[in-house]
């Protein structure tokens, strides 16, 4: 009977992960900076993730939620610790301004490819 309840409760919460993850639609999973082993960006439901990493190391995580309108895309970026290397990660790392208020272009987005411009940058990611 206890194997029925913990069964029960996977599939639960597996049912939810999967509805989650359906509000990020074409953004939905990993991305990987083109031309760097160290830059990602992951989106599921209504959170992001920055992640820069060195030989298997964060350097440096941070989160934050977006929204996807139209060929737009904000990002609110937040610290739970308040630490400048969190900030550095996206400002620095990433390139992309300000951390709390992120505004990006969607220049495309199909099913393996990602690029997103702010002013004169540029950002080209593909599905990890």
């Amino acid at each position: 009977m206890l194997w029925r309840a913990k069964l029960g409760l996977l599939f639960t919460f597996l049912s939810l992960s999967c509805q989650e993850g359906r509000e990020a639609g074409d953004l939905w999973g990993q991305w990987r900076l083109r031309g760097s082993d160290t830059h990602y960006i992951s989106f599921s439901g209504k959170v992001t993730q920055f992640r820069d990493v060195d030989k298997g190391t964060d350097k440096g995580m941070v989160f934050g939620q977006f929204e996807h309108v139209g060929d737009n895309l904000f990002i609110r970026c937040s610290s739970i610790k308040g630490l400048p290397s969190d900030t550095a990660v996206i400002e620095e790392s990433f390139g992309m301004k300000p951390f709390t208020n992120i505004r990006l272009k969607i220049v495309n987005l199909d099913g393996d490819n990602l690029i997103l411009t702010q002013g004169e940058k540029t950002w080209s990611f593909y599905r990890y």
